[in-house]
């Protein structure tokens, strides 16, 4: 992967962490933002030596929203190549290992895509959330009006939809936007807990629990269940599962090797 201007990539103890580096533009997604982290996302994908992701910004914002000087002149068409497959957000809905979003500051319309694209979300006391997309007469196009029903409930989200309101990190929390509010200063130390605790985990267990829970929101409760026991046996067939059983049995701490 090219060396990254605008995502910086930080690899350490199984743990990834992206940060997002347009300060100066409280991170706004621009084109070539957005196709460095998409290729991140790749590039992490099938690095063994990386279990668990972590997204985040620099200076006071997660992500502000898209760029809004691009959306300037763009045509319908222009737009609709800029929105094809692979978006940002389909990259990180389709990351298949956990990833936690620790959301620092602004984190608005395509931000907070990003960060519902995400396995858990923990927020600074100083965070702000929305999707003021109605403001500029345009409706949340990254996934903003699926996923944030289904992690809210349709009345609330159509509030904030409706209204393009900014939330506080309390609100989201009492909504279920977030799943965790800590102060400002200990964001960065109890995300890296979080990760530091998952990656201690069997990453083949990792990835079919996030493969499972995630049928759970799309698929009907039948055919959720039924893919369920398929990645249950699935994953009596690894080595991780055999290792940790019999650390189980023999008291001692697995170690996992994702296979």
């Amino acid at each position: 992967m090219a060396e990254a201007v605008n995502v910086l990539v930080d690899k350490g103890d199984a743990i990834a962490t992206l940060t997002i580096n347009r300060p100066d533009k409280l991170n706004a997604l621009n084109g070539p933002t957005r196709r460095e982290l998409i290729a991140a996302f790749e590039d992490l994908k099938d690095d063994d030596e990386i279990r668990v992701a972590v997204l985040t910004g620099a200076g006071k914002a997660f992500i502000a929203g898209a760029d809004i000087t691009e959306f300037e002149g763009r045509s319908p068409v222009d737009q609709y190549r800029a929105m094809s497959s692979p978006t940002v957000f389909e990259a990180a809905d389709a990351f298949p290992k956990p990833i936690i979003a620790a959301i620092n500051g602004f984190c608005l319309g395509g931000g907070c895509e990003i960060a519902m694209a995400c396995d858990i979300r923990i927020a600074s006391d100083k965070a702000k959330l929305g999707q003021p997309e109605v403001n500029l007469g345009i409706i949340p196009g990254g996934g903003g009006t699926q996923r944030l029903p289904r992690l809210v409930g349709l009345g609330t989200a159509l509030k904030l939809m409706y209204t393009g309101d900014m939330i506080n990190a309390d609100e989201a929390l009492r909504i279920g936007l977030v799943d965790e509010v800590v102060p400002a200063d200990e964001l960065m130390a109890r995300v890296r807990e979080l990760a530091a605790s998952i990656a201690q985990k069997s990453p083949v267990a990792l990835q079919l629990i996030k493969e499972a829970a995630r049928a759970s929101v799309r698929a009907p409760l039948d055919e959720g269940l039924r893919h369920e026991k398929t990645l249950f046996g699935l994953a009596f067939s690894s080595e991780d599962k055999a290792e940790g059983v019999a650390a189980f049995l023999e008291k001692r701490t697995p170690e996992f090797k994702g296979r």
